[in-house]
């Protein structure tokens, strides 16, 4: 039993009033059934039912909360932990890595990646990163037809194995855990709103699908991990440092915890950096003005020679244009947090054990906090309009002890990729694009396609 797990109750919470219920529930699913037809729609006109509404997934009460304010309140509070629907469906499916793990547990898995991440250590994978972002940008052809999600999701696979596992040859892991995180990533999130258990337990073609890829990316994480004892090799990278890790008693850590790392290494990073590279190029497509102006940048200031971690605090426009996407369509679109013991929340009462949900997607769309908050407008991100900003509106990495470790290296990263392809290439939708939202545990377009045209 952790600390966390005995927190006592706050003093008064218990004679606060419970939060409203939203309306529109439907008998036996709840708001269960909206979360699934409609998602992002649904959690968008939340906050005007309040601050914090109740929802009922099924049987069970969750709490929304809708407003910057108390999102910031929830997660710089020690009343609540990582837990809820989506931690629970990553922790079953995916272990207990650093990003669903709580306590003692996450404060040493924590310290142990921390090094690898921290802001002073990217310098050191620009020239993976920019290997990789030139691969990925001559793998165009004028006029041919591209796969943007297979390919975004290959060089962020590329990326985080060769920057943190130092894995040589890539290609074949490369194609293997791609076909297989899209096929998990696509089917996680209805079993967090809809958790029927033994309904996924059917022999149907679509479950059979889903526990193969699963089954597939533990495999992998075995191999790599395997590959490396076998090798008797130590480079200094993240997988050396999971491997001589220590637990609370000195002893090294056990397999499982290993494996549980690396998955968390190679599988949410990379769906994530994936997705949010998927919006960006089509955002672009949609806006060639940005386009044009983040190609002018990056021949002015890096122009024909390799790109230097140096030059990325130059990259001003690119760096607003990806912080905008963050914005406007984050992978990232919806979290849960777990109450330590019954407490208080925006004046209203939250019971011990509950689960709070909150969408990066609504916060940083929500019209009281952004004008225009549904157009693209890199812009907005310049010191003397971003200074409007409502604190807390725009946390596309979380906040708090719980903030991403991997945002600069994710930054970085987008920022190298754009910086490879949007001089060399226009972009065109052809036919059988599709650019319509899809929520999974992250968000991208549901097919997009599109055609490279020389600049």
């Amino acid at each position: 039993m952790t600390v966390e797990s005995v927190r006592p109750p706050v003093s008064g919470a218990s004679r606060l009033p419970a939060p409203p219920l939203a309306g529109g529930g439907v008998p036996g699913l709840g708001h269960g059934w909206k979360l699934v037809r409609d998602p992002l729609g649904f959690l968008s006109q939340l906050r005007d039912h309040g601050d914090l509404v109740r929802l009922k997934l099924g049987p069970k009460t969750v709490y929304a909360v809708t407003s910057p304010g108390l999102v910031g309140s929830l997660l710089t509070s020690p009343d609540y932990q990582i837990g809820g629907p989506l931690w629970e469906t990553l922790d079953v499916l995916l272990g207990k890595g650093v990003a669903t793990s709580n306590g003692a547990r996450h404060r040493r898995q924590r310290q142990v990646i921390q090094p690898s991440f921290r802001l002073d250590a990217i310098p050191g994978y620009t020239q993976v990163m920019a290997e990789e972002a030139r691969a990925f940008a001559e793998r165009w052809k004028p006029g041919e037809t591209f796969d943007v999600t297979r390919e975004a999701f290959r060089i962020g696979v590329r990326v985080t194995a060769r920057c943190f596992l130092r894995i040589g040859p890539i290609d074949d892991l490369a194609e293997r855990l791609s076909a297989a995180l899209t096929t998990v990533f696509g089917g996680m999130y209805r079993r967090m709103i809809l958790s029927f258990g033994p309904f996924y337990r059917l022999p149907l073609p679509s479950h059979r699908e889903f526990d193969r890829a699963l089954a597939e990316l533990h495999r992998l994480a075995d191999e790599v991990i395997a590959e490396r004892r076998a090798s008797k090799e130590k480079p200094d990278d993240l997988l050396t440092a999971l491997l001589e890790a220590k637990d609370e008693n000195g002893e090294t850590v056990n397999e499982q915890e290993v494996h549980d790392q690396v998955i968390a290494i190679l599988t949410p990073g990379t769906e994530t950096v994936g997705s949010q590279l998927v919006w960006i190029l089509q955002l672009l497509t949609e806006h060639p003005e940005h386009a044009d102006r983040l190609s002018e940048e990056v021949q002015t200031v890096v122009g024909d020679r390799p790109i230097t971690f140096g030059d990325l605090r130059n990259l001003t426009h690119t760096n607003n244009v990806i912080t905008e996407a963050l914005r406007i369509q984050p992978a990232v679109w919806i979290l849960t947090r777990q109450a330590l013991a019954e407490t208080e929340l925006g004046g209203y009462r939250i019971p011990a054990g509950a689960d709070i949900i909150y969408s990066p997607f609504a916060i940083q769309r929500d019209p009281r906090s952004y004008e225009r908050h549904a157009e693209f407008d890199p812009d907005r991100w310049h010191p003397d309009r971003s200074k409007d900003v409502p604190k807390y509106a725009m946390s596309p990495f979380s906040v708090g002890n719980r903030k991403c470790p991997a945002d600069h290296f994710s930054m970085a990263e987008l920022a190298i990729i754009l910086a490879a392809v949007v001089p060399k290439w226009r972009f065109e939708y052809p036919p059988g694009t599709d650019i319509t939202p899809h929520a999974g545990i992250t968000l991208r377009p549901r097919r997009l396609l599109l055609r490279a045209v020389p600049r």
